[in-house]
C-alpha cells in the first residue's frame, strides 16, 4: 500500500491523526486516509469536494487557526486523490 504524508480526503498530515490512519474492512490500516475520514472500508464524509473543504475549514477556525490559514491549508482538496474523479 502506498503511504502518503497528507490524507487523500481531507488533507491533513497522516502524522497528526491519533490512529496514523484510517482502517480498511478487515481492520488493517490505511495510509491513505485518515482515521477521521476512513473507517472500517467506507468514508465517512459524504459530501463533495467543496463540502469537505468548508467543513475543514469551519473545524480549523473552532480549534483557532485564523480564517487565513484555514483557506491557505484547504485549498487544495479538490486535487487530493479521492475527489480527482468526482
Amino acid at each position: 500500500m502506498k503511504t502518503n504524508k497528507f490524507c487523500q480526503s481531507c488533507g491533513m498530515p497522516i502524522n497528526k491523526d491519533p490512529q496514523q490512519g484510517g482502517t480498511n474492512k478487515d481492520g488493517t490500516k490505511n495510509l491513505t486516509y485518515c482515521s477521521y475520514c476512513y473507517q472500517n472500508g467506507d468514508f465517512t464524509f459524504k459530501g463533495t469536494a467543496k463540502d469537505m473543504q468548508h467543513f475543514c475549514k469551519e473545524k480549523m477556525v473552532e480549534q483557532g487557526s485564523s480564517k487565513f490559514m484555514a483557506w491557505l491549508f484547504t485549498r487544495n482538496i479538490p486535487r487530493l486523490e479521492r475527489w480527482k474523479n468526482s
